[in-house]
C-alpha cells in the first residue's frame, strides 16, 4: 500500500490507467453491442490521497472512455470513484468527493495506515497484545472502531457534503 502503487503508479506511468481503462469501458461496449445489456462501469482508482491525484486518474479514464465509445459508436454511462484507503483521503474526503461519484473504503489498508503497522508482520506482536489487553481484539480482524471507524466517518460524512474548491 505504501510506495509506488495505485494511483501513484498510473500517473507516472499514464499507459497503464489507459489500458485499465480501455479494458472495462471496451467490454461494457462490447457487451452491450453483442447481448444489448446496458452495463454501468464503476472504475475505482485506487489509494487516492489528495484530490489531484483522483483529478490526474480521472482525465485520463473520461478520455479514454470518450476515444473507446466512439470507436464502437456506443455511449454508456460510466462511474469513477475512488477507494479511502489512505488516512489522508478520509480526512479530506469533502474535498475529494467533488470529484469522486463514489466511495469505497478499504479497511485493510486505513487499519495499516492508521495504526502504523503491516498486516504482514503483526503476527509477531499481535498474539503479545492480544495477551497484555493492549488491544482488546486483533484490528485486522475486527474493525477498531476508536481509530479506524473514525476515520471511516469523517470519509462518509465528508462524502455526503462536496466543497467547492
Amino acid at each position: 500500500m505504501l510506495g509506488h502503487r495505485g494511483c501513484r503508479l498510473g500517473i507516472t506511468y499514464p499507459e497503464i490507467t489507459e489500458m485499465q481503462a480501455e479494458a472495462v469501458i471496451s467490454a461494457a461496449c462490447e457487451i452491450y453491442k453483442e447481448e444489448k445489456i446496458k452495463v454501468v462501469p464503476e472504475i475505482m482508482i485506487p489509494l487516492v490521497g489528495n484530490v489531484t491525484e483522483l483529478r490526474d486518474q480521472k482525465a485520463i479514464v473520461q478520455r479514454v472512455a470518450e476515444e473507446v465509445m466512439k470507436k464502437y459508436k456506443v455511449k454508456l454511462d460510466y462511474k469513477i470513484g475512488t477507494m479511502i484507503e489512505v488516512p489522508r483521503a478520509a480526512v479530506t474526503a469533502e474535498t475529494i468527493a467533488t470529484e469522486a461519484d463514489f466511495f469505497s473504503f478499504g479497511t485493510n489498508d486505513l487499519t495499516q495506515m492508521g495504526m502504523g503497522f503491516s498486516r504482514d508482520d503483526s503476527g509477531k506482536f499481535i498474539k503479545v497484545y492480544l495477551e497484555k489487553k493492549i488491544f482488546a481484539s486483533d484490528p485486522f480482524q475486527t474493525l477498531d472502531q476508536d481509530g479506524v471507524g473514525r476515520l471511516i466517518k469523517m470519509g462518509i460524512e465528508g462524502g455526503r457534503k462536496p466543497s467547492q474548491d
